[in-house]
């Protein structure tokens, strides 16, 4: 099946869609991008990548070309096309073609870019299995709060974890834990008390992280949001992150140190299973749905 994108106002086969050179999203990585889950055929937690999503624009003075629901039409449009059951939709606004000057060009149209990819979510095997993580220093710019499509240091990141054997690299600035190349960080203590770093400017607000924090909340799952140190990490009884292409996978080992018994943990487990059955119930609700 041949996949189908969306550019600049017309849907096209994956590889026809063409920008220009002088984007400045390939020329500076001057852009904002999101990604949403598709579950059953459906978006889910969409309304809240979407807010991130305006946030981010908003914080580097970039117009979205589209209205926002124009925007939810696409995605909608985009499932169907692609047939779409599960995987996600990535969409990213750059600031345009322009000759390479650093300011803001004057005369320049965002380009909107968008396409499907399919992933095995609700029953990835790493799910059941839990994945390694490596540590590696954080070397990212001071503005990690916004979605930029700048990701040299993750890709960084996430190929040092690759060579380690690992799945994810988690990201250290003073001893203390940032978040994940691609995700959330989490720690469950002995007493079940799941702990996270507060959103700043050092961390991306994660939207899984934010609805999982809820519904913990709902289940009474007791959460601090406060700094850890990586060498708490490592004394952790359980340890999981969380993303929009994985929702949650336990972490079972760190820098070649097993987190807890080494293998998932009831909390870790637990909440995958409450935000399975919140996706599973948004995907679901006819507004997400083509």
């Amino acid at each position: 099946m041949t996949r189908i994108a969306y550019l600049d106002g017309a849907f096209l086969p994956l590889a026809d869609a063409r920008v220009s050179a002088l984007d400045r999203g390939f020329v500076f990585g001057d852009g904002i991008y999101e990604v949403s889950a598709v579950l059953d055929g459906g978006l889910v937690d969409n309304a809240s990548h979407l807010d991130r999503l305006m946030r981010s624009l908003g914080e580097i003075s970039l117009a979205l070309p589209v209205t926002r629901e124009r925007l939810i039409e696409i995605q909608k449009e985009l499932i169907v096309r692609n047939d779409l059951a599960e995987g996600v939709v990535y969409l990213q606004v750059t600031r345009g073609a322009a000759e390479r000057e650093f300011g803001f060009p004057k005369d320049a149209t965002p380009t909107l870019f968008m396409c499907t990819q399919a992933k095995n979510i609700a029953a990835s095997p790493s799910a059941a299995t839990g994945v390694k993580v490596k540590s590696v220093p954080d070397l990212r710019w001071q503005r990690c709060d916004i979605k930029s499509i700048s990701l040299l240091a993750q890709v960084l990141a996430k190929q040092a974890a690759s060579e380690a054997g690992c799945f994810e690299a988690w990201m250290v600035r003073d001893g203390l834990v940032t978040e994940g190349s691609s995700s959330s960080a989490f720690l469950v203590l002995a007493d079940g008390t799941v702990v996270t770093r507060p959103n700043s400017n050092a961390v991306l607000p994660g939207c899984t992280r934010k609805a999982l924090l809820a519904l913990a909340a709902e289940g009474a799952i007791r959460v601090e949001e406060r700094l850890f140190t990586l060498d708490e990490a490592f004394t952790a009884a359980e340890a999981f992150m969380t993303s929009a292409s994985t929702f949650l996978y336990p972490i079972v080992e760190l820098d070649g140190r097993p987190i807890g018994t080494g293998r998932p943990g009831p909390v870790a487990t637990r909440l995958r299973e409450i935000y399975l059955d919140f996706a599973r119930r948004d995907a679901a609700d006819p507004a997400n749905r083509p």
